[in-house]
């Protein structure tokens, strides 16, 4: 610590004697103090190259050469106090008591100095202390085994053997002696003094020598790198300069004396002096380059250090992760808040990099060169940037570039990567654009890192056009204006307005644009591209310079730059551009005749001018704006409770995962039905769904028959031909019917006071998708086919309970259709007597007819009641001329119809009349119906069909249970996955202002915890 201290000290002593020497010989106050600060600055390198912190950002300078040593400060004299106010006092012969009272006084003066000397040196024991480093972030780089060295090491033997602090003393050089070396080259620095600051305001040496008032942009990271890393071989660099910049001004001089000279050589010197200043100007312009030159090997060897440490970093020791940077952090901000509304109607004031610029202006090419990569999507002549892309740019070990929402890294220095990474946001961009448009609002998030590369973030505009052309939308000019303005008129947004320099300035657009967003220019950084072209191109050079100062354009800005982004070519890369861009300036006329100055060409200055306005405008707004978005979530949280009391707050996804929790549930519920009530359903559903065709094609048919033997085989026929084609089919539809029906029930029922109304949109979503994406096995239908078969071939009644229930199942069928046949007559021949009289209705001439077909039909039926099911053509002519006789004209067709309706009604009567007889008919059937007066066949043809219904029923009930009923569940497992993902569906099933509310609460309260984290660390970084 005391080798430090004493270090430190020399530097300011050698400063002190310096300046000193140099105020006495030349009587220049205020540059030397000036020369004094920048000596001591250059004199701290040496100390700080020696003693590097390990803090990125190092503790202020003293701009005073007091050095930090409290035994250079005098304490206080109260001497002549106590002199002037004891002479004001009469003289006394009272010796002793003022010897007394001088006593008295001087303990008080002791004491005094005692007190104040304590605090002098306590206040500079505290200064000292804050100077010192604090290494407690890094104490995770020091291997856990050092901490542990004092187990295995006796150091208190390493201590007294090492020898002491005086012996240790006299190794030290002499710092007085050195200070006394240094002092005879005070000289050199002062002639120089005056062309020295105009080299400094031309040139990059103000990143190395100027203090922090004598630019408004300054290197935020770099600059202070390059100082702690370079400085102490600059001292010798510096002392060679000054002596070349004092021969230059002793050959000034010497030229401005001799032109007034004699005057008969007058004429001749007046060209020869000419020259010499030229000649003065390009040498001092190659000493510029030159620094230049250095200042780029410096910065290059810096980024391959800061790359090496990065990447030390990167791979952790212990596996111990890092935190985010913090320009990462604010890049977080600002997608949350760009997710939350993007269409500005939160007053976001967050400050961002808006480049603007005409179409082809060469915006995409000045961000290509601030990033060092090719990473935008190219055209000649074509708008490509057709939506916002928002890049924030970081400092990283490696040179990689990721999207906000996918984790590919795309490593730029590979040309294949920057193919994929530029045809990429092609695609990006396309998509986002809607059908009928050409340029969208959405924005596309883009990360970019590496080594050098200076932080913040930045989003390229689509380029201002003034005319739309054929295969844009009509609209194209005012959505981009729109969109330009959206983001400019951000009160803290820094506007980079790109200006082509090829082209004539009237032919600006963007200008106009920009003048009206910032009309004081405090905000807006203006750039000149293609200042090659325009050299080439235009006519009067001094037309450039007055762009560049501001006089030409009716707008204002907080800067001006020009730079040179290449010869127009697509297979360029960043090198071979910044390799021409530098050598066209140190070419060109603008900077060799002080058009353009050296700070105000490159885009290397201008990225470190970005840099430095838009942290500045981060320092000056965040804080700002977390008190916004305080107050804004304040109100949201007071109408949460207002409205919502007694619910939780819960987002958008945190309810479709409530709600998907309650669908899986009601899933699963479906494994919990009885058997017994599956098997019901389906028997019940799939009797309804074939009842129809075993009555009208295979009972009716059948029982027309004349003897017992033609019925069965009739039934056979019929009742195969139906299994191998009909039957199979219906069953498993029905099954599927059933399984929709009982899933549908449980996802509609209500809950009672748990039931939430807001989730029955999605639920009815998930019903239909999932049914939609159901498909039953396809091999069910063959299993089940040979399962009907059997079923129907056996006649087989075991015992009288089957039989009984027979008769009862072809009761109740044939007396529903009874039913609906009395229903069907009804209809044909309208009300009878007692409707027309209570209800005062009539028949129609239709029904009139009918009605006495009917009778007609009703008295030929009664004269035979075996009558065949079909009427003969002369029956059919006799019904016809009887009813002519009573005054009824009907057609045989109508005569028919009415037969068909009568003749069943008739038919079901005598078979339910059977059905009665037949209950005692088990016996007979045990005996085959052998010299019996009964036949039953009829009720044998029931009970088959009872029987292939129970055993399908049973079938397909398994077949639910154990196949169907868990691929539906997978099914709305899929379907909820898909909707997760899907942000739209989500947002139009689950709507309503409750869900609204909990969503704003939620990005509030996000953004405001992550700008407050961001602040936190902002503060950090800056102490």
């Amino acid at each position: 610590m005391w080798r430090a201290a004493s270090v430190a000290l020399g530097p300011c002593l050698i400063c002190r004697s310096l300046t000193n020497g140099a105020q006495r010989a030349r009587g220049k106050p205020a540059p030397l103090l000036l020369l004094r600060q920048k000596l001591h600055l250059v004199s701290q390198s040496v100390h700080l190259s020696r003693h590097p912190v390990s803090k990125a950002q190092r503790p202020p300078l003293r701009t005073l050469t007091q050095p930090f040593s409290a035994l250079r400060r005098r304490l206080p004299s109260h001497g002549p106090h106590l002199l002037i106010k004891n002479g004001s006092q009469p003289r006394r012969n009272f010796w002793l008591a003022r010897v007394a009272s001088r006593l008295l006084r001087l303990r008080y003066i002791v004491l005094g100095s005692a007190v104040g000397g304590g605090y002098t040196a306590k206040k500079t024991y505290d200064q000292w202390k804050d100077m010192l480093p604090d290494l407690g972030e890094y104490k995770w780089i020091v291997p856990d085994f050092i901490w542990e060295l004092d187990e295995y090491v006796d150091f208190e033997k390493l201590k007294n053997a090492l020898p002491d602090s005086e012996d240790l003393a006299k190794l030290m050089p002499d710092f007085d002696k050195i200070g006394e070396s240094i002092s005879s080259l005070t000289g050199l620095f002062t002639p120089g003094y005056n062309l020295v600051s105009e080299v400094i305001g031309a040139s990059d040496l103000l990143l190395l020598l100027g203090s922090s008032g004598d630019t408004a942009f300054r290197a935020t990271d770099q600059g202070s790198d390059h100082e702690k890393q370079y400085k102490k071989g600059l001292l010798g660099e510096l002392i060679l300069l000054q002596q070349q910049i004092q021969q230059h001004e002793e050959e000034t001089r010497s030229a401005a004396a001799d032109q007034f000279g004699p005057g008969s050589s007058q004429q001749k010197r007046k060209v020869s002096d000419k020259e010499k200043v030229d000649q003065l100007q390009e040498e001092l312009l190659r000493t510029q380059l030159k620094y230049q030159r250095m200042l780029e090997r410096l910065e290059k060897e810096n980024k391959e250090l800061r790359k090496i440490v990065l990447q030390k970093d990167d791979k952790g020791i212990h596996q111990r992760k890092l935190k985010k940077s913090l320009i990462d952090m604010y890049s977080e901000v600002l997608d949350t808040l760009s997710d939350y509304d993007a269409s500005y109607n939160t007053h976001d004031h967050l400050p961002r990099v808006v480049v603007v610029g005409d179409q082809s202006a060469g915006k995409t090419s000045v961000l290509e060169m601030i990033a060092q990569a090719r990473i935008f999507p190219r055209g000649s002549g074509e708008m490509m940037t057709r939506s916002p892309v928002k890049v924030t740019l970081s400092e990283g070990p490696h040179h990689v570039a990721m999207f906000k929402d996918s984790s590919r890294e795309f490593d730029l220095t590979k040309e294949e990567d920057l193919a994929a990474l530029r045809n990429e946001i092609e695609i990006r961009m396309r998509k986002s654009v809607s059908e009928g448009c050409t340029v969208s609002s959405e924005t596309i998030s883009l990360s970019v890192k590496g080594p050098g590369l200076q932080r913040m973030v930045l989003v390229d505009l689509p380029g201002v056009i003034s005319t739309v052309t054929s295969g844009m939308a009509p609209d194209t000019k005012e959505t981009i204006f729109s969109i330009s303005k959206a983001y400019m008129q951000n009160p803290n947004a820094i506007i980079l307005c790109i200006q082509d320099g090829s082209v004539d300035a009237e032919r600006s657009i963007v200008t106009d644009l920009v003048s009206q967003m910032d009309p004081q220019g405090k905000r807006t950084i203006f750039v000149l591209t293609k200042v090659d072209l325009a050299e080439k191109n235009v006519a009067s050079p001094s037309r450039i310079q007055q762009i560049i100062e501001g006089k030409l354009f009716p707008m204002k800005a907080l800067g001006y730059f020009a730079v040179v982004t290449g010869k127009g070519s697509n297979a360029e890369s960043i090198e071979s551009i910044r390799e021409y861009e530098e050598e066209f300036f140190q070419n060109s006329k603008l900077l060799k005749n002080c058009m353009l100055k050296a700070h105000q060409v490159t885009t290397r200055n201008l990225s470190l001018a970005v840099s430095d306005c838009f942290w500045k405008m981060v320092r000056e707004s965040v804080e700002q704006q977390a008190d916004a978005f305080k107050a804004t979530r304040f109100n949201l949280e007071t109408e949460w409770k207002n409205n919502y009391p007694r619910l939780r707050e819960l987002d958008r996804n945190e309810l479709f995962e409530k709600a998907k929790n309650e669908i899986l549930d009601e899933v699963i519920s479906l494994s919990q039905v009885t058997p017994k009530h599956w098997e019901e359903m389906l028997q019940k559903s799939l009797w309804e769904r074939v009842s129809t065709h075993v009555i009208e094609n295979i009972y009716l048919p059948a029982a027309q028959t004349m003897n017992s033997g033609t019925f069965n085989t009739t039934v056979d026929i019929k009742l195969k031909q139906w299994t191998d084609k009909q039957l199979p089919n219906k069953a498993v539809e029905v099954a599927w019917e059933t399984l929709q029906e009982e899933f549908a029930r449980f996802m509609t029922e209500e809950k009672g006071k748990e039931h939430d109304d807001i989730f029955d949109k999605l639920k009815q979503a998930v019903k239909e998708e999932s049914i939609k994406r159901h498909r039953w096995n396809e091999g069910a239908e063959d299993s089940l086919r040979v399962i009907q078969h059997n079923a129907l071939e056996d006649r087989s009644i075991s015992d009288k309970q089957q039989w009984d229930a027979a008769i009862q199942f072809m009761e109740e069928t044939l007396q529903s259709r009874l039913k609906d046949t009395e229903s069907v007559i009804e209809d044909m021949v309208g009300p009878d007597w007692k409707k027309r009289w209570l209800y005062w209705v009539r028949r129609t001439k239709e029904q009139t007819i009918r009605n006495e077909t009917k009778n007609e039909l009703e008295k030929m039926m009664k004269c035979n009641e075996e009558h065949p099911a079909y009427l003969a053509s002369d029956e059919v002519t006799t019904v016809r001329k009887n009813l002519e006789a009573r005054g009824v004209a009907v057609d045989p067709c109508l005569i028919k119809d009415t037969w068909h309706q009568v003749y069943r009604r008739h038919f079901l009567k005598v078979a339910l009349g059977h059905c009665n007889l037949c209950r005692r008919g088990f016996y007979y059937y045990q005996r085959h119906f052998v010299d019996a007066e009964l036949e039953c066949n009829d009720v044998v043809l029931f009970w088959r069909i009872q029987r292939m219904l129970s055993i399908t029923a049973n079938t397909l009930r398994q077949q639910l249970t154990n196949t169907e009923v868990r691929r539906l569940e997978k099914n709305v497992k899929e379907v909820l996955e898909d909707f997760a993902e899907d942000c739209e569906k989500k947002m139009k099933l689950l709507t309503g202002k409750r869900v609204q509310l909990a969503e704003d609460l939620k990005k509030v309260r996000e953004i405001q915890e992550k700008l407050e984290a961001f602040i936190e660390a902002l503060h950090q970084e800056e102490k």
